[in-house]
């Protein structure tokens, strides 16, 4: 048996690498395209040629976290059906190899799969694309999110905070800054504005250049505003760097811890998490996507081939697979809109296809 799964572990192995190979190919000429504008625009500020396939070459990670489960079924679908239609899937059945060891020994490839997809999308891919974003920033602007930047929320025990940060620069420090502090009653007790700060590791944040405008009096018949300006002032709060890149950035390239302590953070803030909790869970589960996709392959071997049919059977199966996504990505928008439970959301599309393969292959080894 270790013969036989050695054989078909380094054909999967192979055919997969080759489809890895190929989809990356295309993406990085179409990033590389698509960066053509902006080294038009930005060659004066020093963004050049060498610094444009830098940036897409530090995309090629989280290409690759994207591609890995659609790799894995298009390299299993080949080689199963290959197998089938040159009869060695035949002989080895009958030299041992039946239908719940076949599905034991994908499934602990799959395991390897989902493994080395998790690692990637959680620490690879992550610190790969954020060295991305700050690497462009630094020669084509600052990182933003609409017209007035991120909001934040932070609850203490004296009081609220408003927060808005504006932009975020290569070497991580936030530009205007906005801090709007309320009493637990909801009144507005002072406004600072920062041309800039940055997230100290004592979970403080260092402002510069600090403009502080206190409202006294609220609910009486005076009312005081005073002015201060102030060349630095360390402001006490538990928002990390993690969370504000959080706001900044897309939250499907964040780390799951880091997008777990941020919906911590929301939760306790009363805000709404739920986005942030479906792709939560949806990092949690697209690993496992492996593994639906070997089972999804696996009833490709027991079908009869006849000569030039494999070709639409793996193109069936692929398309099977591209449904899977793009069911999961539609789950995903409907659980947001509809206030689903995260967890279900991001597990049912799996779970549905991996009952439809189960199903299809007890189908084929029983009944046929």
């Amino acid at each position: 048996m270790k013969t036989i799964r050695r054989l078909i572990y380094w054909e999967i192995l192979r055919a997969g690498a080759f489809v890895v190979l190929g989809f990356l190919s295309l993406f990085f000429f179409f990033d590389l395209v698509e960066e053509m504008e902006s080294l038009g625009r930005h060659t004066a500020s020093g963004y050049t040629l060498t610094r444009a396939l830098s940036y897409v070459a530090l995309l090629i990670p989280t290409h690759l976290y994207e591609l890995m489960p659609i790799a894995v079924l298009i390299g299993t679908i080949f080689v199963m059906a290959r197998l089938a239609q040159s009869s060695e899937f035949t002989i080895l059945r009958t030299s041992g190899l039946g239908p719940w060891r076949a599905l034991r020994s994908l499934l602990i490839l799959g395991l390897g799969f989902v493994l080395f997809t998790f690692a990637l999308g959680d620490y690879i891919s992550p610190m790969a694309d954020r060295t991305a974003q700050l690497l462009k920033a630094r020669y084509t602007g600052r990182i933003t999110v609409g017209q007035t930047g991120a909001w934040l929320k932070e609850k203490q025990d004296y009081g609220q905070f408003a927060v808005n940060v504006g932009e975020l620069a290569s070497d991580g420090v936030l530009h205007d800054v906005r801090i709007f502090e309320f009493d637990n009653r909801g009144f507005l007790m002072s406004m600072m504005q920062a041309q800039s700060a940055s997230v100290s590791d004592d979970e403080s944040w260092q402002l510069q250049q600090v403009n502080r405008t206190e409202f006294a009096g609220q609910g009486g018949t005076t009312f005081n505003i005073d002015r201060t300006r102030l060349e630095a002032l360390r402001w006490p709060n538990h928002l990390s760097t993690e969370m504000v890149s959080a706001a900044l950035l897309k939250p499907e390239r964040m780390r799951t811890i880091d997008l777990f302590q941020y919906i911590q953070h929301l939760q306790s803030n009363a805000q709404a998490a739920q986005r942030y909790e479906i792709e939560f869970w949806k990092k949690v589960f697209y690993p496992l996507s492996c593994l639906v996709m070997v089972v999804l392959a696996l009833p490709f071997a027991y079908l009869h081939f006849r000569s030039g049919s494999i070709t639409t059977y793996v193109f069936g199966g692929v398309m099977a697979g591209i449904s899977f996504f793009l069911l999961n990505n539609v789950f995903g928008y409907i659980g947001n809109l509809q206030n689903w439970q995260p967890w279900l959301t991001a597990a049912l599309p799996g779970m549905i296809y991996s009952v439809l393969s189960l199903t299809a292959f007890g189908w084929l080894v029983f009944r046929r």
